[in-house]
C-alpha cells in the first residue's frame, strides 16, 4: 500500500465516474453555453455611401484652416522629435568621452588615494613623536 489517502480518493473517483460519450458532453455543454444571435444586416442598396457618412457626422470632415493647423503641429512634432534625437546623440557622445576619461584618470586616482593615506599614516607618527617629546620637556620643567 504504497499510495497516499489522497491518491487512493481520486482512483476510486475515477472508477466511480462514468465517462461521458462525445454527443453526452457536447450536449451538456451547449446547454451552459449562451447561443449567438445572428446579425442583422441591411441590404447595400439602402445603405449610405461612406462619402455622404463622413460628410453627414461632421466627425471627420475637416476644414482648409484646420488641416492647415493639424499640418503645422505635425511638422512642429516631427521637428521636436529630430530636435531630441540629435540631443540624445550629443549627450551619449558625451557620456562616452566623460567615461574614457575616467577610465583614463582613474590609476591616477588610486595613485593619489595611496599617497594620502601614506601622508596621513606620517603626520599621526609625526603628532605622535612630537607629543612624546612635549611630554619630557614637561617632566623635566617640574
Amino acid at each position: 500500500m504504497s499510495q497516499t489517502f489522497w491518491e487512493n480518493e481520486v482512483s476510486e473517483e475515477m472508477h466511480t465516474e462514468q465517462p461521458f460519450t462525445e454527443p453526452q458532453a457536447e450536449a451538456q455543454m451547449a446547454e451552459h453555453q449562451p447561443q449567438p444571435e445572428e446579425p442583422h444586416y441591411e441590404p447595400a442598396a439602402e445603405q449610405e455611401p461612406v462619402s455622404e457618412q463622413v460628410a453627414d457626422s461632421g466627425a471627420l470632415a475637416l476644414s482648409g484652416d484646420e488641416f492647415s493647423a493639424l499640418e503645422e503641429r505635425i511638422l512642429r512634432t516631427v521637428n521636436l522629435v529630430k530636435q531630441e534625437r540629435l540631443s540624445r546623440v550629443d549627450a551619449e557622445e558625451r557620456a562616452a568621452q566623460a567615461e574614457a576619461q575616467l577610465r583614463e584618470h582613474a590609476p591616477l586616482v588610486e595613485k593619489l588615494q595611496k599617497e594620502v593615506k601614506a601622508l596621513s599614516a606620517e603626520r599621526d607618527h609625526v603628532r605622535q613623536r612630537v607629543e612624546r617629546l612635549l611630554w619630557q620637556l614637561d617632566a623635566l620643567e617640574l
